[in-house]
């Protein structure tokens, strides 16, 4: 007999599918090739990420599992009736269904409660026997031990950066906007030779795609000593470029920069939100020091580590001089990329408590919750203000006359001794994600954040 078919599919839309958006993102997010990783051989398993292709009802798999986000929700319950209609299985999991699946239950066959590894194989066989439940719950809070790698062969050609993974889960800092302060999890770390175990299951992989990676850890250097220790282990694989996700005051630590640059770093995300600094306050996000931030972009510059930061707008400490001078500031401090957004009041955060009892929020769509829309109004400028300092500031920081100057500026500002041929392979190699990673943020821009502008100013 043939096997059941169980194909995972990563939600992205927010809108609705008539107004989809296809993202180009050098990496997928990690959930989907993670849960394909945990799918016992019982059934067949592939994957789906609607961020680079539509969803295909007409599909033969007889198990859809759905992964989504807060802001997929509404899009998740409409995808779900139309498998239902159907006859197929429907399974939610992921951030929102684990949050908040009172939300989500009455629309899904299966719903699936909280982080997948301790469960989800449990949930699988249970429905090839014909005798699943209508809701599972995962121990809250479980070591991280024992995660089987990732499906990297089932990601998309799309993505140039499949080989995604994670190291610890969880921050040790309570910033009031995030998501991990409504359910307050332990930060957590993995066995060091799990994650250079998922580094190196890429033999399915071409190898060009098989020499680059990307942490897709909460804070990476929440505890700076294990993070050191899994750098030093990743260095010894010789990958061409790797991008990890942490919290600048990791950047005081000389000896973990030292070894980012062994271990071949290639990009760093980093938390920057405001240049503001009665802004940052404001979100209990003091681990930052606007002061700080030329000096520590720069150290990076001089290893050649792109530097990839997001910058929050519509934070209640925010002035109309603010946004003036924004785009200046950011010239200033000179960060490869930036991911601007718009403050969202994440429902259970303390930000989402603040501002609802203030009843300062006038816009209850959960699909405008993803950092594209203003859904509240806050208290130092109006939101005329808001999509004005968006579009100045994408408009100049992303043309192609800066574009092309901070390119400059990084490829001119290494400071290394690696040789003449090493040198000019690697220019060429982060030159081509430079390049990509800044068109793929102008590029969200014109088309998921201006035609907006008109519809949501006051």
């Amino acid at each position: 007999m043939a096997k059941p078919k169980v194909e995972i599919i990563v939600l992205f839309q927010n809108l609705g599918e008539k107004q989809a958006y296809y993202a180009r993102s050098p990496a997928p997010p990690l959930s989907g090739a993670l849960v394909a990783g945990l799918t016992p051989p019982a059934v067949e398993v592939s994957l789906r990420h609607e961020m680079v292709r539509p969803i295909d009802y007409d599909t033969d798999a007889d198990i859809i599992a759905l992964s989504f986000m807060d802001f997929c929700a509404p899009h998740a319950i409409e995808v779900a009736k139309r498998f239902r209609e159907k006859g197929k299985i429907v399974v939610a999991g992921g951030r929102y269904p684990s949050t908040f699946p009172r939300e989500v239950i009455p629309y899904m066959n299966v719903t699936v409660v909280g982080e997948a590894e301790r469960i989800w194989p449990q949930v699988v066989r249970d429905l090839v026997a014909g005798k699943s439940k209508k809701v599972y719950e995962a121990p809250f809070g479980a070591p991280l031990d024992n995660i089987p790698p990732p499906r990297y062969d089932l990601i998309e050609p799309d993505f140039s950066v499949p080989v995604v993974t994670e190291a610890t889960r969880g921050c040790p800092y309570k910033c009031s906007f995030c998501q991990l302060t409504i359910q307050n999890a332990p930060f957590r770390k993995r066995p060091v030779r799990d994650v250079i175990r998922d580094l190196t299951a890429t033999s399915k992989l071409p190898f060009l795609k098989r020499k680059v990676a990307m942490l897709h850890d909460n804070n990476f250097g929440g505890d700076i000593e294990y993070a050191k220790e899994v750098v030093r282990e990743i260095a010894k694989l010789r990958m061409w470029g790797v991008g990890f996700q942490f919290s600048f005051d990791c950047l005081h630590d000389d000896e973990f920069v030292n070894l980012l640059v062994k271990a071949r770093a290639g990009l760093a995300f980093l938390g920057l939100e405001s240049l503001n600094e009665p802004s940052l306050l404001s979100v209990h996000k003091k681990q930052n020091r606007v002061e700080e931030y030329k000096e520590l972009f720069e150290k990076l510059k001089r290893r050649r580590i792109m530097t990839f930061t997001g910058v929050m707008l519509g934070l209640d400490e925010d002035t109309p001089e603010y946004y003036e001078s924004l785009p200046e500031h950011l010239e200033e401090i000179d960060p490869s990329a930036i991911l601007l957004s718009i403050s969202i009041p994440i429902k259970g955060t303390p930000f989402h408590r603040k501002v609802n009892a203030e009843g300062r929020i006038f816009d209850k769509d959960l699909s405008h919750y993803e950092g594209d829309h203003l859904v509240h109004m806050p208290k130092g400028v109006g939101s005329d203000d808001v999509f004005k300092a968006f579009e100045r500031v994408n408009r100049v920081y992303y043309s192609w006359k800066n574009i092309l100057k901070r390119w400059w500026r990084f490829i001119t500002s290494y400071s290394g001794e690696e040789g003449f041929a090493t040198q000019i392979a690697r220019t060429l190699f982060m030159s081509a994600y430079f390049f990509q990673l800044n068109l793929f943020q102008r590029d969200h821009a014109k088309q998921r954040v201006y035609p907006l502008s008109d519809k949501f100013k006051a």
